[in-house]
């Protein structure tokens, strides 16, 4: 799966900021985590608690403020020279949450897909150009003819496979999933998650897989954070997370998730989560790994308490979630 040797991307105390002064506000705030060559690392939490800031601070949309990204072993946060600034662009791809806002509606799929072969690849001739947009069209199942559409043409999920396709033209190493696929219909997400999984099977890709649906990650994750108003409060690999979840907040998440079976989603309780449980006025939070690959945010009296629950074999509470009723993860298949 990943090769614990080599982290792809590490994210050191980031922290990303909006506005300026009285008005500045904090997106993210000390997140850290690596990414490992080959895996597929989820962020999961509420909308606005700064996924997709993480994201398009990874990609350089957005500037950070503090900390570190390094790629390959080269920092790629702030100013970089001119030639490893197309070298990630080339190499670090992102796939959108809003498939129809992130296309051009006024042109064609054909110009739309090789769009960052313009600006990377100046070189390339137009039947090199063309061939690696056919090849990018037909890895997503879409026909070389609708090359020559446009993106209002299509349905919602051929309208995502577009926006895979044009990630994918570019031959990337590492692609950054925002949310791919919250605004498909259900019928359709199975498609795009199957596709996701068989490309990255055939081209070895690394993702940064963001939503906000746990039941999705637990099928396409091998490892998840968790992330509360821009601070990491729990990662850990993905069985991990759901047979033994720590800080409140997961737990929050978890008892959130509809389940299939209508016994369990008759008799569940949906669990609450009140900051004030938490007493930092002292004794301070930190990042602790509180087993192999586990880590939690909490002070000295939690983390106790957290490798109580982790020695008592952790099992889930009746009124959180059933197990053997979610779909089948990731590491089960393998």
């Amino acid at each position: 799966m990943n090769n614990k040797e080599y982290p792809l991307l590490q994210v050191r105390d980031l922290e990303v900021a909006f506005g300026e002064r009285r008005r500045r506000f904090y997106a993210v705030r000390g997140v850290s985590f690596d990414i490992y060559k080959g895996e597929t690392f989820g962020l999961v939490g509420e909308s606005g608690s700064g996924k997709t800031s993480i994201g398009r601070a990874i990609i350089r949309i957005y500037p950070t403020t503090n900390g570190e990204i390094i790629y390959k072993g080269q920092r790629i946060s702030g100013k970089i020279d001119k030639k490893l600034d197309c070298r990630v662009t080339r190499e670090i791809q992102m796939i959108f949450q809003d498939p129809m806002a992130s296309l051009n509606e006024r042109a064609k799929v054909g110009y739309i897909v090789a769009e960052g072969l313009y600006a990377t690849e100046k070189g390339l001739s137009r039947e090199e150009r063309e061939r690696r947009v056919h090849e990018a069209l037909l890895d997503v199942g879409l026909l070389d003819e609708f090359a020559s559409r446009f993106p209002h043409e299509f349905s919602g999920g051929q309208r995502q496979r577009i926006g895979i396709a044009r990630a994918l033209v570019m031959q990337p190493e590492f692609i950054i999933a925002d949310e791919p696929i919250s605004a498909l219909d259900v019928s359709i997400r199975a498609q795009v998650l199957n596709l996701l999984s068989k490309l990255q099977k055939e081209r070895g890709l690394t993702y940064l897989f963001i939503s906000h649906d746990l039941s999705v990650m637990r099928f396409i994750c091998d490892r998840i954070a968790v992330i509360n108003k821009g601070v990491l409060v729990e990662l850990a690999h993905t069985e991990a997370l759901f047979q033994c979840p720590l800080h409140p907040y997961t737990r929050l998440l978890l008892s959130a998730v509809p389940m299939p079976n209508p016994v369990y989603e008759r008799n569940k309780k949906v669990l609450t989560y009140d900051e004030s449980i938490h007493d930092y006025s002292v004794d301070k939070p930190v990042w602790t790994e509180i087993s192999e690959g586990h880590f939690v945010l909490g002070n000295q009296k939690e983390l106790a308490e957290y490798k109580e629950r982790i020695g008592s074999v952790c099992p889930l509470p009746e009124d959180s979630f059933g197990v053997n009723v979610l779909p089948q993860t990731k590491a089960q298949e393998k």
